[in-house]
């Protein structure tokens, strides 16, 4: 068969869905609608690299703080940058301090010009947030004057709440500490990390997962109007086409509409991409310009999605006869094979089966092995749910009116019916595999603080040249706060330069002292040596009367050089270790503050763990603008239970927003191909009417027809599901667990969906009931 051939059939197939009058429009329509809805979420996926992309150079380009070890000197090219991060109900603000030590001092990325001091250069996000009535705590904290605005350009999202303002007197003894530091050019060089084998299977998996139920959708988008396509056909061979002749011809016509769907697909991912910049789903957005799919996945959808609608239209009429006089469709099929359609998931497993007890340490997974396998058992789900749905609906006979009319309708076209379900009963098991493999392995990716929440439930590191007994104060009268405890810490060695041995030094009042210590008695101005702390080797040899030792004025967080003399006094008690409300072990030396030298004040920079009272609204918001008044460069933190990895929640937050756009996208498919089922068999629907059937039984039918083989499809998920969890987890080394909430969860919402199409379908069904639908031109 010539290429010539092949084309010419397809023109006329495609002339025939668009020359054919209002019917032919009308399915080419709800085709191109079911496409170009998938056509849409692949144009989006495609763009989601160069979008994590932009956002990636973005964040690199405006790199300031790198705690590097090495301080530039002063010049008027350079500026110091403070950290003044903080958060506000939940959500991160990024700040920065900005002091410029020069006229060629470099500027931000999004910035025209430096701040005053006292003013601030926001984002358009927390410009609005400051603005609301809602942000009435943080405008307290960020007092400053709002001058200007942060472009984009500056900014990871369209809806990061950052800040840049102008400072004065951050000092260069606080170069050293890591709070403030000296650049002459913002950004820093791209690194590589290698990403975590198990981190990279959940990225594959998410990916395959979330695409699959697309790619069922299209296939089962072209082959809308199959049953009305049949009478064109039988006259095609009336008037001398042969069958393969017709078969090209139909395949020409799902071509018509699936390239009016990649119109459509565009024009829907252009609606798509400006929406993302104005909307935000789990904390997630994205500027509209990142979500630019790079042109070669372009090309690509663009050729396969054609493609598919011909090969699939090919494969559906593979066993129908088309004769001139009709299509042998509407009697009985034979029975479904079960043995082939077992092939594709065992094909899958089989590839999926070398990884097995792989883990971490056997490197990265073979990612054509994890594609090709979890494709396969996926589509394994679209090759068996026709059989099980013909095999259950065959054995249902006996009930009422409305179940007879469904039993009876899904025993003829128990095809359609499995059709409608394949990319939910797919979404669903791929779903649930993932929120095993989750779930599995989040002990790995979720660290259990050490923090004593029952002695703190939150933490103020105060900066360097900040008194602590005033932090004290300012934070112990915040409202809401129960008690507040001064733990200070600084460094001392046996010399003044590369000591042999150095220990840490605690200073505190007593009660203070007692949180991290078991003193047997203490006044202000005791001194304590604590030699059975953990990791404290030195501190037993230094703690002998008369030893001179040098404390470090440098207020770093290791010795760097002891400028301040002591002499171990003969009076010095010992103490117990314990551990303090953050979970460390304090050893070496404790200070009450009437014991410490005083030149050393300087030298000690300390942490005030707060007692909350839950019951008082926004406690910690109010922590934090005290902290905020104290210095803006004080970090408040807020204490959990545990920390997730920044990594593991990314392609949590990723699979969380797929899965809503797939959702949608499923909705929308659904209700698509329920009305096209329904268009087609107005006449039946009319006639039963005319006849004498009660609406309320048509309505109860439609609905049974539905809920059956969703009912199957929801079941077959479950089980594909669990199968595919359960070797994803066994390849990543992990205990196989199932998590019976989350399984019920996921298919309780795909219930939920398909529940929510079939009411939305109702109103339409009604007026098709109506005896004008018998009407013939």
């Amino acid at each position: 068969m010539s290429a010539r051939q092949w084309s010419r059939d397809l023109a006329m197939g495609a002339r025939f869905a668009v020359t054919g009058g209002r019917e032919a429009w009308v399915r080419v329509l709800l085709t191109a609608v079911g496409v170009g809805l998938g056509v849409a979420l692949l144009l989006l996926t495609t763009a989601v690299p160069s979008a994590l992309d932009a956002r990636h150079r973005r964040e690199t380009a405006r790199t300031d703080i790198t705690y590097s070890s090495t301080i530039k000197k002063k010049s008027d090219r350079t500026l110091l940058v403070a950290n003044s991060d903080t958060t506000f109900r939940d959500e991160d603000v990024r700040g920065r301090l900005l002091e410029p030590e020069g006229a060629r001092a470099p500027l931000p990325p999004g910035v025209s010009a430096f701040p005053a001091a006292g003013d601030m250069i926001v984002s358009p996000a927390l410009d609005r947030l400051l603005k609301s009535p809602g942000g009435k705590l943080l405008r307290e904290r960020l007092d400053r004057r709002v001058s200007g605005t942060i472009a984009d350009s500056g900014l990871s999202d369209p809806h990061e709440l950052a800040y840049y303002a102008g400072a004065e007197g951050l000092t260069a003894s606080a170069l050293s500490t890591g709070r403030v530091e000296r650049i002459d050019s913002f950004g820093s060089e791209e690194r590589s990390e290698a990403m975590d084998p198990v981190l990279l299977l959940l990225v594959l998996i998410v990916f395959v997962v979330l695409l699959m139920p697309v790619g069922v959708f299209i296939a089962a988008a072209v082959r809308f109007g199959g049953e009305r396509r049949d009478r064109r056909l039988a006259a095609l061979r009336l008037v001398g086409a042969d069958g393969r002749m017709t078969r090209r011809i139909a395949a020409g016509e799902a071509l018509a509409g699936a390239l009016v769907g990649l119109l459509l697909g565009a024009g829907f991912f252009l609606i798509g991409r400006q929406l993302a910049g104005l909307i935000m789903l789990f904390r997630i957005s994205v500027f509209p310009g990142d979500l630019s799919p790079a042109p070669a996945l372009v090309a690509l959808v663009a050729l396969a999605v054609p493609a598919a609608a011909v090969a699939v239209t090919l494969f559906a009429l593979r066993g129908v006869v088309i004769e001139p006089l009709g299509v042998v469709r509407t009697a009985r099929p034979s029975r479904r094979r079960l043995w082939w359609r077992l092939l594709l998931p065992l094909a899958g497993l089989a590839m999926l089966y070398p990884m097995i007890g792989q883990g971490r340490t056997g490197g990265d997974f073979n990612e054509y092995l994890v594609v090709g396998g979890v494709m396969l058992i996926l589509v394994g789900i679209t090759a068996l749910l026709p059989w099980v749905v013909e095999a259950v609906v065959a054995r249902l006979n006996s009930g009422g009116v409305a179940w007879q009319l469904a039993i009876r309708r899904l025993q003829l076209s128990s095809g359609s019916a499995a059709r409608l379900v394949n990319g939910i009963a797919v979404a669903v098991a791929g779903a649930i595999a993932l929120q095993m493999l989750f779930a599995g392995v989040d002990s790995d990716y979720t660290k259990v603080n050490k923090n004593d929440l029952t002695r703190a439930q939150m933490s103020v590191n105060v900066p360097d040249k900040v008194p602590m007994d005033e932090a004290v104060r300012e934070l112990s009268g915040t409202r809401g706060v129960t008690r507040a405890t001064a733990l200070g810490r600084a460094y001392l060695g046996d010399r003044r330069d590369e000591p042999e041995r150095q220990s840490s030094v605690t200073v505190g009042d007593c009660a203070a002292l007692r949180e991290a210590a078991r003193l047997p008695s203490c006044e202000d101005g005791d001194i304590f040596a604590v030699g059975n702390a953990e990791w404290d080797e030195n501190t037993a040899a230094l703690a002998k009367a008369g030893t001179e030792l040098y404390l470090d004025p440098s207020n770093g967080s290791y010795f760097k050089g002891g400028e301040i003399p002591w002499t171990v006094p003969k009076d010095i008690r010992r103490a117990g270790s314990r551990k303090d409300p953050s979970g460390d072990e304090r050893g070496g030396f404790l200070f009450t503050p009437g014991a410490l030298p005083e030149r050393a004040a300087s030298a000690v920079h300390g942490t005030v763990y707060l007692q909350l009272d839950e019951s008082v609204p926004d406690v910690r918001e109010l922590v934090r603008n005290s902290a905020a008044r104290i210095d803006p460069r004080a970090e408040a933190d807020n204490w959990t239970v545990t920390t997730e990895s920044g990594k593991f929640t990314s392609i949590r937050k990723g699979l969380f927003v797929g899965a809503a756009c797939v959702l949608v996208l499923i909705g929308a498919s659904l209700l698509v191909s329920q009305l096209e089922q329904l268009r087609e068999r107005r006449k039946l629907l009319s006639a039963l009417v005319a006849f004498g059937t009660r609406r309320r039984t048509l309505s109860m039918s439609v609905l049974w027809q539905t809920a059956i083989p969703i009912a199957l499809g929801l079941a077959l998920a479950m089980a594909v599901g669990l199968t595919l969890g359960t070797v994803l987890l066994k390849m990543t080394d992990t205990a196989v667990r199932v998590d019976w909430a989350s399984v019920l969860s996921m298919t309780g919402i795909g219930a939920g969906v398909v529940l929510l199409v079939t009411l939305l379908s109702l109103p339409p069904l009604i007026r098709l009931m109506r005896p004008d639908g018998l009407r013939t031109e």
